[in-house]
C-alpha cells in the first residue's frame, strides 16, 4: 500500500529544520530519491517510526471505519488515517475550527495519513469525479478513544495524567489509557475511572501518543524547551486549563513511626545530578542532626554515565531498589518532606503532596512542577535544557564541555543553598524537627 503523508503544520517548517537532523542526513546518504516530495515521504515514515516507537501496523493495518462508499475507509488511530481506492478522487482536508486547508489534491489508491499526531478537530471532504461523496468532522463524544503513551519515563507520564481526565470531561468520550507494566498500579490507583490498555487496538475512532520532544521538528504540539512538562499534555491533547491532580490516598501505613525524609540522588542522566562535591553527605549529615531518619529511595545505590559516578550517600537508609511505584508513593505520602532533583521521584512526591526540594540547575524554574523550594545558581551558566540553539541531548555540557565551566550548573549549587531552602520549608510548613521536640 503507498502511503501519502501531508503535514498540519507548512512542510517548509520541516523542511528547514529536517536538514540538519541526524535522520535525514543518514536517509539522504543511501536514498536515491532525488524527488524533494518523494524525500519528505520517505523521511516522514523514517522519523514517525523512531519518534513514535510504533510499529507498522500503524500504517498498514486495517481501518474500520467505514464512510459508504466501498474501499473509502477513515479513522483517527494516529492523527488521521484515510485509505482511498483507485479513482478519480480528490480529498481535502482542514482543521474545523480555523478552516485552514492542510491538503487539497487528487489520490488514486493508497492511505493517506498525516505527520501530526495531537488533537485537531479534522475535516474531511472527499470528492470523486469533481462530485462530494463524503464529508466527516472529528467528534469524539460517545465514542471509544485511547491514548497511549509510548514511554516509561515517570515524570513525563505523572505529568500527563492529570490531563486524561479533562479531555475525558471535554470531549464526553470512552477514553482508555495504555501505561507501562511498571506504572498501571499507580496510574489505577490515581485515576481508577480510566480503564487501561494491554494493548493497542485499532478498533478506535481515534489514538493519540502524547511525547514530549527536545526537537525543532513541529511533530508535536510543542517543543518542550519552550514549553513547561505540566502543559505539555494540554498542548497535545488540546485542553487549554491546568487540571486539578488526582488526590492520592494511602494504601499502606509508614514504613515507621520515626519521622522521616526521603531523598533521590540520581536521575535519567548523572549530568542531571547534584555534582557538588559530597554535597549530598552534608546535606544527609544535616537532616540527621535534626532527627530525622533519611531514606534514599533510588532505584539503584549507584549510577554511572557521562563519566560520573554517582552513589548513595553513606550516612542515608538504603531503601534503594526496583520497587513497585504504590510503594514509594506511600512512603513519600508519610515522609515529612523530599529532597531530589528534577526526576521522576520528584513529580512522585508532588502527586502525592509531599514538599519537594528540588536541586536542579539545568533547567529553568518554569519547566518542572513548581515548587518553591527549588535550589538553582543563576549566578553561572543555566537553563541549557530550554535553549533552543543548542542540544542538550548530544552533549553532556553544550557550553562549556571539556572545560573547568563543564556542567557548573549543577556543580555550584551549594549544601548551604540547599539546607535554606529546608529551613524555609521547615517554617512554612510549620513542622518541629524531632530534635527540636
Amino acid at each position: 500500500m503507498r502511503l501519502h503523508f501531508f503535514t498540519a503544520n507548512a512542510i517548509d517548517d520541516y523542511r528547514n529544520n529536517y536538514q540538519f537532523s541526524a535522520e535525514a542526513t543518514a536517509l539522504a546518504e543511501k536514498s536515491a530519491l532525488k524527488n524533494r516530495d518523494d524525500f519528505d515521504q520517505e523521511f516522514f515514515l523514517t522519523i514517525l517510526k523512531k519518534v513514535y516507537s510504533v510499529p507498522n501496523d500503524v500504517f498498514s493495518s486495517k481501518i474500520y471505519g467505514e464512510t459508504g462508499y466501498p474501499g473509502l475507509r477513515l479513522d483517527f488511530n494516529f492523527g488521521l488515517r484515510l485509505d482511498v481506492p483507485e479513482g478519480d478522487f480528490h480529498i481535502r482536508v482542514s482543521d474545523f475550527d480555523s478552516g485552514q486547508i492542510f491538503f487539497d489534491k487528487n489520490i488514486s489508491g493508497g492511505r493517506l495519513l498525516s505527520v501530526e499526531n495531537y488533537f485537531i478537530r479534522w475535516h474531511v471532504e472527499v470528492f470523486l469525479s469533481g462530485k462530494k461523496i463524503f464529508t466527516h468532522t472529528l467528534s469524539l463524544e460517545g465514542r471509544p478513544v485511547a491514548v497511549m503513551f509510548k514511554t516509561g519515563l515517570l515524570g513525563d507520564t505523572i505529568a500527563l495524567l492529570p490531563y486524561l481526565r479533562a479531555f475525558k470531561e471535554v470531549h464526553r468520550c470512552d477514553l482508555s489509557f495504555y501505561a507501562f507494566k511498571h506504572m498501571r498500579e499507580l496510574v489505577a490507583h490515581l485515576y481508577p475511572d480510566i480503564p487501561l490498555l494491554d494493548h493497542m487496538d485499532f478498533k478506535k475512532y481515534a489514538t493519540y501518543y502524547p511525547i514530549m520532544l527536545l526537537s525543532s521538528l513541529p511533530l508535536s504540539a510543542g517543543d518542550i524547551r519552550s514549553v513547561s512538562m505540566i502543559r505539555m499534555g494540554g498542548e497535545f491533547l488540546g485542553v487549554n486549563y491546568l487540571p486539578t491532580k488526582a488526590k492520592f490516598k494511602p494504601t499502606a501505613p509508614p514504613v515507621t513511626d520515626a519521622p522521616y525524609v526521603c531523598i533521590a540522588v540520581q536521575s535519567g542522566m548523572a549530568r542531571k545530578c547534584w555534582l557538588y562535591p559530597n554535597g549530598w553527605d552534608i546535606v544527609v549529615d544535616y537532616l540527621k542532626r535534626l532527627g530525622y531518619r533519611v531514606f534514599c529511595i533510588d532505584k539503584n545505590a549507584e549510577q554511572t554515565g557521562d563519566g560520573l559516578t554517582i552513589r548513595k550517600p553513606a550516612g542515608a537508609q538504603d531503601f534503594t531498589g526496583d520497587r513497585p511505584l504504590l510503594e514509594r508513593a506511600n512512603m513519600l505520602y508519610h515522609a515529612e518532606f523530599f529532597v531530589g532533583l528534577s526526576s521522576g521521584l520528584s513529580w512522585l512526591a508532588n502527586a502525592v503532596d509531599c514538599p519537594v526540594v528540588m536541586i536542579c540547575g539545568f533547567s529553568q524554574d518554569w519547566f518542572e512542577f513548581y515548587t518553591p523550594y527549588r535550589v538553582a545558581n543563576r549566578l553561572v551558566c543555566n537553563g541549557c535544557l530550554n535553549d533552543r540553539c543548542v542540544s542538550y541531548l548530544m552533549k553532556k555540557c553544550p557550553y562549556h564541555e571539556g572545560t573547568p565551566r563543564e556542567l557548573e550548573c549543577q556543580k555550584k549549587i551549594s549544601p548551604r543553598m540547599v539546607i535554606n531552602a529546608i529551613e524555609r520549608l521547615i517554617v512554612d510548613k510549620n513542622l518541629t524537627p524531632p530534635a527540636l521536640r
